[in-house]
């Protein structure tokens, strides 16, 4: 017990900072000098005991026997001393320190995982038996594995998804002119989800860079470098550049964290009173343009000027969310106007989606023009509804983890993060997974990022199995199930769980860049 507070003086705070040399405080070294302290004091109390037995009184001891040593027969007149006198107590110390490590768990052979064992909550405990370096290297082997096996096969499914979106987009605008009518709607819905969901997610990903000989389908220009381009490869509320540093990069490398944008739990904190019960729900049928376009837009401002050199504002927090009506408000200030953000962002696909398209249809009759209008417009709402229900559902419940620190790339730590983060839906079909806009396979996603949707597919099941035989909680539910757990998130209603700090493998641990700044100028 003495020596236990010898080992970390500052385990709270992140480091160490060791009283003794490091060779004390190592779990065997620990165990051999407890126990030569402790046989060692008995033997020399037996010893002491038996002089002056030997001396007349008569010993009860035989002089043979192990609490008697010749040592104690030559030296009557007091209790033996010297290193020789320790020699037995040592070796009998590390015969039991031996025997003693046999058995502990294979994770706790490093000293301290023995201990923390018992901090742990019973919805924790797999995390004390986890063997985390043999689960990361399957995962990282079984993605190595999924792309080198991509090729035709999975540009020929692209192509078969991309032929589905365009079908919807057909079926839509032919009919919009007749009215508002739930075919038009749930087409146009289905056209403007697909495309995001599954062609530009997919794409801007690099899950097709391989795969794609034309290069039409690769990340390196996908949508991105003008307007013509973004509205030919991939049109909508958010700007695509900056939706790849909000999502390909933050999110992606920083899931689960405070500088995770998409963190639901963190984001909801700012709902107040009712708030935390109406605007989830509103949240809803808004998000994309209210939430989604400005916030990913602030993301690669921040960016940009952080890679100029450039401070950001005074008081402004850079991982706060900035919705639509905190720009209104001057929340942006410093960072973009609400002018630029319009005639970058949201404007242009406003003009174009609402007025433009439609605009042929008034040169036949006006009330041609106004039906295809309100389709368009409630299908929007209803993809909204149905981006909600599908991606803000992959990262919020309360089986799911949350991170203090953040993690190397692909290193165990990022794949276990990336399972137990992350949620799946019912999977298995291509229809099943067109109609999740291929969401329902977010762990895999979040393990390899950039593989195909086929890819994810076939590496699924095999997934699944790897966090079984480690023991690493692997949630696929109902994507109904998951937006009952997310509502509850966003209302306040539970908490996720907290991956406990003092068991985050310290060599998969990485500060990155921002915090580094922030904590110079703290």
């Amino acid at each position: 017990l003495w020596l236990r507070p010898l080992r970390h003086r500052a385990s709270a705070r992140g480091g160490s900072r060791h009283t003794l040399p490091r060779v004390f405080l190592a779990p065997m070294a620990q165990r051999v000098l407890l126990s030569a302290l402790l046989l060692g004091r008995a033997w020399a109390q037996e010893a002491a005991f038996a002089a002056p037995q030997r001396a007349g009184v008569g010993s009860r001891l035989s002089p043979g026997s192990w609490a008697a040593p010749p040592a104690a027969q030559r030296q009557a007149e007091g209790p033996p001393s010297g290193s020789f006198a320790w020699a037995p107590a040592l070796t009998a110390g590390l015969l039991a320190a031996l025997a003693t490590r046999s058995r502990l768990p294979r994770r706790a052979r490093g000293g301290e995982q023995a201990q923390r064992m018992t901090t742990l909550e019973a919805c924790d405990e797999w995390i004390g038996k986890l063997n985390l370096d043999a689960f990361g290297k399957e995962v990282h082997e079984l993605g190595r594995r999924l792309k080198a096996e991509q090729g035709e096969e999975d540009q020929q499914h692209l192509e078969k998804m991309i032929s589905w979106s365009r079908i919807c987009a057909a079926v839509g605008l032919g009919t919009m002119w007749l009215g508002p009518n739930p075919i038009s709607v749930i087409a146009l819905s289905l056209w403007t989800h697909s495309a995001w969901t599954m062609i530009g997610h997919h794409v801007c990903h690099g899950g097709y860079n391989r795969t794609a000989p034309s290069g039409r389908y690769s990340s390196r220009g996908f949508a991105v470098g003008s307007l013509g381009r973004r509205m030919v490869d991939w049109f909508d509320w958010m700007l695509p550049e900056a939706w790849s540093v909000e999502h390909n990069n933050l999110h992606h490398y920083r899931l689960g964290e405070d500088a995770d944008p998409d963190l639901l739990e963190r984001n909801a904190e700012a709902w107040e009173g009712d708030e935390r019960f109406t605007m989830p729900f509103l949240s809803m049928l808004l998000w994309k343009w209210a939430y989604y376009a400005p916030n990913t837009y602030k993301e690669m401002k921040v960016a940009e000027l952080r890679r100029q050199g450039k401070p950001l504002p005074d008081g402004f927090d850079p991982q706060a969310p900035l919705t639509l009506s905190n720009l209104a408000a001057g929340k942006g200030k410093g960072i973009f106007s609400v002018w630029e953000f319009v005639r970058r962002v949201i404007g242009p696909y406003f003009l174009a989606r609402f007025f433009l398209l439609p605009l042929p249809l008034a040169l036949v009759n006006p009330a041609f023009f106004a039906s295809a209008v309100v389709n368009l417009a409630l299908a929007d709402v209803l993809s909204n509804i149905h981006g909600f229900i599908v991606i803000v559902t992959n990262h919020a419940g309360s089986d799911l983890y949350r991170f203090q620190v953040g993690c190397k790339p692909k290193s165990p730590t990022f794949y276990l993060r990336a399972v137990t983060s992350s949620a799946n839906f019912d999977t298995g079909s291509d229809l099943n997974d067109f109609m999740h806009g291929w969401l329902n396979y977010q762990i895999e996603h979040h393990c390899w990022p950039d593989l195909s949707m086929r890819a994810y597919q076939k590496g699924q099941p095999e997934l699944k199995a790897i966090c079984e035989k480690y023991g690493v909680p692997y949630v696929q539910e109902n994507v109904f199930v998951r937006l009952k757990k997310t509502l509850d998130i966003a209302m306040g209603l539970t908490n996720m769980r907290r991956y406990p700090r003092e068991w985050e493998m310290e060599k998969d641990i990485m500060v990155w860049s921002e915090e580094r700044a922030r904590m110079e100028t703290a």
